[in-house]
Formats: C-alpha cells, sequence, structure tokens
C-alpha cells in the first residue's frame, strides 16, 4: 500500500480522528481466546428466549465469538455515539392518545448514519497503517456489547443493555475488527450494586432475573420483531408504546451523567412528541412510508405498525371512550390486512359495551376469512 504516515501513537490518533467523526467513545480490545458471552448466548438460545428471531439460532456459531466472524481478527475498536434525548422519554406515557416511540427511532435511521462513519474512519485508519478491517454496526451477527464491556466503554446492566458511567444507557455501538492490535483498554467493572430500578420498571416483567431478559415478553421484541397478533396479556401493558420500549433503559439512576445528543439527525424530529394514534391508525401504505421515510420504523411495515397503534388505541379507548379512537378501530376493519382487522377487533372491545360490540360482531365477523381474525371475534369479552 506504499508508505504510510509514522504516528508516535496510533490508537490515540484514532481517537482523535473518531471524535472529529462525531463519535463519544472509542476503545480497543484485544479479542480473548475465551469468551464467557459465547455460554451466555448460548445458554439464551437453548432456553427459547430469543423467540421469533430465528435468526440469532441460525447464526450461533458465528455470533459465539468475533473470529468466527472473521479469522484474522485479532482486536476489536468499539465506538460509542452518543443518542441521548433532551427530555425523560418516559413523560409520554401518561399522555394516552400519544403514540410513544423508542428514543433511539425518533429520529433518522441510526445504522445509515453509524455505518459512514465507521466507514470513513476505517478508510483512514488504513490509509495510516495498512491494516485489513472489518466494520460492523448492530446489522451482523457481532455481539457489540460484550465487546464494548471488555474494551471498557461501559458494562452490560442487569437489563442486559450496555451502561455507561458518562452516557448512561444512551450509546449506539459500532466496531471495527482490526487485523493487530494496536492497544488494549482496561475493561468496565459492573457498577450495577444493589440496584434493580431497571428490572422493577418493565412493564411486562421480560427478566427473569439480573441479567436475564426473556425476549418474548419484550415490548422492544413484540413492537417489532413479531409479525402476528400479540398475546392477550402484552396488549394491555403496552400502553402507548407502539414502537420500542425505553422503560429499563431510562429508569437507569446512571442516566444522571447522560447528555443530549447533538447529533441532529437522531434528534427527534418535528411532531414526533405528538403523533396522535388516531391519526396513525388511518395511514395508507404510501402515508405510512412517507412519515417514516429514512427511519428504522420504516422496516417493519405498515402492517405490523398499525397492529401496535390499534392495540395502544384500543387501550386509550378503554380508559377515555374517545369516539375518535372509536372511529379509527372501526376504519381499521375494513383493513386489507388480517393482522390491522384483527387488532381492530380488539381494541373496539376494550371500550364498547356488550351489546355495541355485539352489533358490530355482527356487520363485519359473517365477512371475515382469516381464523386469526374469527378468533378476535370470538375471544372472551371482558
Amino acid at each position: 500500500m506504499g508508505q504510510h504516515q509514522p504516528i508516535t501513537d496510533l490508537a490515540t490518533a484514532i481517537r482523535t480522528e473518531a471524535k472529529a467523526l462525531g463519535f463519544s467513545a472509542a476503545r480497543f480490545a484485544a479479542l480473548p481466546e475465551v469468551w464467557a458471552a459465547s455460554d451466555r448466548l448460548k445458554t439464551f438460545i437453548d432456553a427459547g428466549f430469543h423467540g421469533d428471531m430465528t435468526w440469532m439460532e441460525d447464526t450461533l456459531e458465528r455470533r459465539q465469538h468475533p473470529r468466527n466472524m472473521w479469522a484474522g481478527a485479532q482486536s476489536a475498536l468499539v465506538l460509542g455515539y452518543n443518542y441521548g434525548p433532551d427530555s425523560d422519554p418516559l413523560t409520554l406515557l401518561g399522555q394516552t392518545e400519544i403514540a410513544n416511540i423508542s428514543v433511539y427511532a425518533r429520529g433518522d435511521d441510526y445504522h445509515d448514519l453509524i455505518k459512514k462513519k465507521l466507514k470513513q474512519l476505517a478508510t483512514w485508519i488504513v490509509s495510516q497503517t495498512g491494516c485489513e478491517l472489518k466494520v460492523f454496526v448492530d446489522t451482523a451477527p457481532l455481539m457489540e456489547k460484550p465487546l464494548a464491556a471488555l474494551a471498557g466503554l461501559g458494562w452490560q446492566g442487569k437489563h442486559t443493555n450496555l451502561v455507561s458511567r458518562e452516557f448512561g444507557s444512551w450509546l449506539f455501538l459500532g466496531v471495527i475488527l482490526l487485523d493487530r492490535v494496536l492497544e488494549n483498554d482496561t475493561p468496565e467493572r459492573d457498577h450495577c450494586g444493589s440496584c434493580t430500578a431497571c428490572l422493577d420498571t418493565c412493564p411486562t416483567n421480560a427478566f427473569t432475573g439480573p441479567y436475564q431478559l426473556d425476549a418474548r415478553k419484550c415490548l422492544s421484541y413484540l413492537t417489532i420483531e413479531t409479525r402476528g397478533p400479540w398475546p392477550e396479556p402484552f396488549r394491555r401493558a403496552m400502553g402507548n408504546r407502539i414502537y420500542g420500549c425505553d422503560d429499563c433503559l431510562a429508569a437507569c439512576p446512571w442516566n444522571k451523567f447522560a447528555e443530549a445528543t447533538h447529533e441532529t439527525k437522531l434528534q427527534m424530529r418535528d411532531g414526533f412528541d405528538g403523533l396522535k394514534l388516531t391519526d396513525l391508525a388511518r395511514l395508507d401504505d404510501g402515508e405510512f412510508r412517507a412519515l417514516f421515510s429514512k427511519s428504522p420504523i420504516k422496516r417493519i411495515g405498515r402492517a405490523s405498525f398499525l397492529r401496535n397503534v390499534n392495540y395502544a388505541l384500543g387501550n386509550h379507548f378503554r380508559q377515555t371512550g374517545n369516539t375518535a379512537a372509536q372511529a379509527a378501530l372501526e376504519n381499521g376493519l375494513k383493513d386489507d390486512s388480517a393482522v390491522v382487522r384483527g387488532s381492530a377487533v380488539w381494541g373496539l372491545k376494550q371500550g364498547l359495551s356488550a351489546d355495541a360490540f355485539t352489533a358490530l360482531q355482527a356487520q363485519y365477523a359473517h365477512n371475515e376469512t382469516d381464523d386469526s381474525v374469527h378468533s378476535e371475534w370470538n375471544g372472551r369479552y371482558d
């Protein structure tokens, strides 16, 4: 590759370049031969806690160690990108008519932003060193959080997510695997102590214990990864959380040291703190795609999104008897998607009297061709 500019302290130079690109933290870890994270992942899969995320099982062997992804890897440069909110993300939970969207999805898709910056940094590193490397951001079967703990960016808290003493729970992670060891930072120790705030606040009791998550009960999994109807108990527990859930992250006391992101692309889009469930429930496919252009929300598709909206709208309807909520849900009974129709049935059942629900059932149920929607019509009325 020709001559490379000699740098006395290459690790420091890389951190400087990373900071110039907007990264909040950059640390190095030599890859261990034996990695405890491998056993924890296998235990998680063996217990079935991954639910419908079959790709985790399919790629288990590749996930178990970074060298299974690339045999030439010797170390990891782990980078954190702050996406801290400018206000408490839990405040929207009390506004049942408003859609509550996870902090990470209120701006542009972080995958695109961070991968671009990682590639810029990788290009610079190669220009200085001639080393071989590979870039990863969330979409590849690589365990970023254990790598981040090994590199000293933070530790995996009792909610299984990374916690930083500087940035709390609000760090996106990116990884560059390198074919050499440039520096080896000190791993961060666990600072959770006796605190159980993250476990106690979970609305669906998704934690089987400290550091143990059953994803099948997690609202982030249910709102994003599942495609059909949800189990009944979680529909009411979701409240107005229609995409992801921040409760365990936001409850962490270490967030008192966090600061709001300065990256405009990750900040909340105009109006996203006031999206009405009744408006969202009426989105057609074109409107859905336009509203969530460049957003990670678009990836789950309109049907799954409207299912989430209708469940949340049902919760609002149950509490308020709002006629606009009823009208939006009734509109969903005519949708082309069975999962949208079924969620609309459930939502209406939450706020209608038994007689009013029976009247709607007589009007719509006899034309229904999908068994899952029939199950919603004929399920227990409470």
